[in-house]
Order: C-alpha cells, then structure tokens, then sequence
C-alpha cells in the first residue's frame, strides 16, 4: 500500500444496507455495515420507506465508525464516492444527499457510481487489479447479468440479463413458498447441502438452442417449484424441504454458470469474476469453480462479505475514479434508480471551484476541526 494512492470513501445505500468502506487504491482499509433486514424480515421483503429511514439514521454513526476503523480523518479523504443508481430511489437519495454534503463541506471531489460496476471492482480488494476486459456474472435480489468490462471506469457492456426474476429474488420467493422466513438466500444454501441436488427435476429457462445465450429466466422456475409444493401439500404428503431447496439451487445456479462459462468462451476471455448477494451462495461458487477449471478460465470471487451490498465496493471504484483521472460528479449529482450499467459513473458537466462564503467555511471548521 502507498502512501501516494488514492483514499476515499465510499456510500452505498442502494437497498437495506448502510454501508460505508474507506480504501486506499486497492487496499481495504474499513468496511462498516449498519443493516435493516431483520425490520424488513416481518414484511417478508424490503419496504422503501423502512429502509430509507434506517439509512437516514445509520449515516453518521456508520461513516464516523469508518473512519475511526481506518485510522483517518475525513480530511484526509482525496474523494468521496456513493452510489447514484440503479436501486431504490429514497435509499439512493438518502446516500446520495449524504455525500453530497461531506464532499461539499470538506471542499472533496465527489463521485457518484454505479451499483452494478461497483460490484465488479470490490474484486480489487481481493485478488489485486482487474483483467481487462472483465467478464463478470453478477447475480443478486435485483439483478443477473452478463457483463463485459473493458474498462470499468468507463465502458460497460451487457452481454445479458433477466428478463424477469432475478436469482436472489427467485431465492427469496421459493424461500416464502417454504415458509423459511426472508432473506432466502442463505437458508436454501443451508438446507441444499443435506438435500438431493437431483432429487426433482426443476427447468432450467433460457437454456435451448433457439434462446438468447446470455438472457436470464427465472419466473418459470419459480413457479414450476411453487405448483410442485402446492401438489404436494394438496395430496397430504410431506414436502422434502431439503431435496426442493437442492433441486431448486442445482437449476439456478446450472443456468449461471453454464451460461458465464460460454460467454467467456465466445468473447476469447480467460477468466471469470462473480459478484452480487447470490455470489455468497456455497453451491454457485463449486460449480463455477469446477466448470471454470474444466474450460481453463480463472475464477475470481470476493469473500462472501465483499459479495453482498456494501461500502468498500463503492469506495473501490471511486479510488478506481480517481486513480485514472476520471472527471468527478458536480454537486448537483441526483439519484438514479435505473442508472444503466453502461454508465459506470455520472461524471459533472463543468467543474466547480468551491469558492464557499465565509459562512460556510466556519461550518466547515466547526464540523471537521
């Protein structure tokens, strides 16, 4: 780590996490979480308004523990960074109006990034700088998509994506379906390993000759396993948790690998990144790993705690931001819920010159002496 890296911070509150990471280059050096899911588990889901509120009350707790686990000052900070898109739009603008506020206050350059690109480049903190191109799977409650990254500050490209259910939000409404409480991602994992992955033979969408070889379906397999339960339940016969929850992973993840691995293949990439929340999944990361090494291409995959939402992937790219002299965002950066990934970041129009009145420049004192 040098000393002459870049050091930001970074805020994302693109869901139901507060999250906020402090790097220096590609080396993490706090990553402070405050989470709402246990509020949002009675409502079987995220509600907006809930997690907008918990962000607006974890902010300054959770950045000024940041800063405290990192050693700094947030004078120090050479760029803040935060999430402007895609997610919910009060969460986003809750993080948005936050760094907005502390870039302007300590006179910092502000970066406002995308999601989805944040997701590929928390992979830094990990294994070091990133191929480029970048082939990366990212698979979360929101998303599943195929992406290529020839570079991540700048150029994006989609390969594929869902055209209905994502992965994780298959996860979570079979997980209702079996009444295992929400988030279901990590209680299916759980009972899959002592269940048979082939014990019920689910679909697998998108997967024949005529479809598109990057696109994502996960509807039709959600219901397939809902009517399976119901049939089940209707007979009075005893649902097989622990073989649906294996045989419902087995399908999802078969789709997610088979179709990254062919991707890579087409587009002559050699290695593999996934990330997102479904990247913790135990299951999803051997066979990847397995199909990956039969076909020669190298995976990469943060730990699992790098995988779901968090601070220290956006703080990654804006490091990323300002290492390749990326233009910052100006402060009239807004919150965009369907920020597209080909957009890695929201660079300003014009630069400003932060000439703050006298005024303003006691608050600062104040604030940050």
């Amino acid at each position: 780590m040098a000393a002459d890296e870049p050091l930001v911070l970074g805020i994302e509150t693109s869901c139901d996490e507060t999250g906020v990471g402090i790097v220096r280059g590609t080396t993490l050096l706090a990553d402070a979480v405050a989470s709402s899911v246990d509020t949002h588990a009675r409502f079987g889901g995220v509600v907006p308004e809930i997690a907008s509120r918990a962000h607006l009350e974890a902010m300054v707790p959770t950045i000024e523990r940041a800063l405290k686990e990192a050693g700094v000052s947030a004078r120090d900070l050479d760029g803040i960074a935060v999430t402007s898109g895609p997610g919910l739009a009060g969460a986003l603008l809750v993080g948005v109006s936050a760094a907005k506020a502390y870039a302007y206050a300590l006179n910092k350059p502000l970066y406002g990034v995308n999601h989805l690109a944040s997701h590929i480049c928390v992979d830094q903190l990990e294994h070091g700088p990133l191929p480029e191109p970048t082939m990366a799977l990212l698979v979360s409650g929101g998303h599943s998509s195929l992406l290529l990254a020839p570079d991540i500050t700048a150029d994006v490209r989609p390969l594929g994506a869902t055209i209905d259910d994502a992965a994780g939000e298959a996860f979570d409404k079979i997980a209702r379906v079996l009444n295992l409480g929400f988030p279901g991602g990590p209680v299916i994992d759980r009972l899959a390993k002592e269940g048979d992955p082939k014990a019920i033979a689910f679909p697998r969408g998108l997967t024949g000759p005529r479809d598109a070889p990057y696109d994502f379906s996960f509807s039709g397999l959600k219901t397939s396993v809902a009517r399976w339960i119901e049939a089940k339940r209707a007979a009075g016969e005893e649902v097989p948790v622990r073989d649906v929850a294996a045989s419902f992973q087995e399908a999802v993840v078969d789709v997610l690998t088979r179709k990254a691995v062919r991707a890579c293949k087409d587009e002559g990439v050699d290695h593999l990144m996934i990330g997102g929340g479904v990247a913790a999944n135990s299951r999803l990361r051997a066979l990847a790993q397995e199909r990956c090494e039969r076909a020669g291409i190298r995976l990469r995959v943060p730990r699992p705690k790098l995988c779901t939402d968090n601070g220290a992937m956006v703080a990654a790219l804006g490091a990323e931001m300002v290492a390749r002299n990326r233009r910052p965002s100006d402060l009239e950066l807004s919150a965009d819920s369907s920020l597209p990934v080909t957009e890695p970041h929201v660079p300003g129009k014009h630069q400003h010159a932060h000439d703050h009145d006298h005024v303003h420049e006691i608050s600062k004192d104040n604030l940050y002496s």
